[in-house]
């Protein structure tokens, strides 16, 4: 204040509250298509997604308005399943949940990352072996061009596609390890640790932190990823939330998402 200014420090407005930015994995898909996966986005307003044959991921604001959720609806389209990773607000109480599952967010404290000599690099020709793979295993989602995302490590015993894993989110500073999977036939053989510690490799190499994504339910994932030197960040939450047929107007009527 001016020395002739009459007010008082109690006249005075209160300081504005400083909010500390949101971490980049609090918000993942987001930070990865706002960030190193950003020629993948497709957007609408302030939606964005990865093409559907890459990743069923949509990316909302940190705190999404009705305008959003209409955005959302009007890029997937009537009756459509929405998949939200490691988001932690509510759909509209009109958008049937179809899917929900608690997770948990792991992050590398002490990993003993390596190369390892058997694993091969594998890209767009293996694709038809990895989705065999995955539909033996069903780690999680993996679409025909997921591969893209990054850099996946396979082996192979006779010939045959037998155990892989790689990259999938890319926050600014971090790389999610996912698609671990290995066949019935080779479990137990500690072919999962030795590929997550190799993808762990080439994310150090750049510099990065890697992550992951597990149901809290798989414990027995869990507990392997912890004893490789994965910490718990936090606790949350998949879901898939079917798109209404109709969407409120601003009359109160109803009109199908355009």
């Amino acid at each position: 204040m001016s020395r002739n200014d009459t007010r008082t420090l109690a006249d005075a407005p209160p300081p504005a509250v400083a909010h500390p930015p949101l971490h980049p994995l609090d918000n993942p898909v987001r930070s990865s298509l706002t960030g190193p996966h950003a020629h993948f986005a497709e957007r609408r307003g302030l939606i964005l997604r990865y093409p559907p044959d890459i990743a069923s991921w949509v990316a909302l604001p940190d705190t999404p308005q009705a305008p959003d959720w209409a955005d959302v609806a009007a890029l997937a389209g009537p009756g459509t399943p929405v998949a939200l990773a490691a988001f932690q607000e509510a759909p509209p109480p009109d958008w049937e949940i179809a899917f929900r599952a608690e997770g948990v967010q792991l992050v590398d404290v002490s990993v003993d990352a390596a190369p390892d000599p058997e694993a091969v690099r594998l890209g767009p020709r293996d694709v038809p072996e990895m989705l065999e793979l995955v539909s033996r295993t069903r780690p999680g989602p993996f679409l025909p061009r997921t591969v893209e995302l990054g850099t996946y490590l396979g082996v192979r015993r006779g010939g045959v596609l037998v155990a892989m894993a790689g990259e999938r989110l890319h926050p600014p500073g971090w790389t999610e390890i996912s698609g671990v999977c290995t066949d019935e036939s080779v479990r137990g053989l500690g072919l999962a640790s030795r590929l997550v510690r190799a993808v762990a490799h080439g994310i150090r190499e750049r510099g990065e932190t890697p992550f992951l994504h597990a149901a809290a339910s798989n414990t027995g994932a869990v507990r392997l990823y912890e004893s490789l030197g994965f910490r718990l960040r936090r606790r949350t939450e998949f879901l898939s939330a079917l798109v209404p047929a109709t969407l409120p107007a601003a009359d109160g009527t109803r009109t199908p998402p355009r």
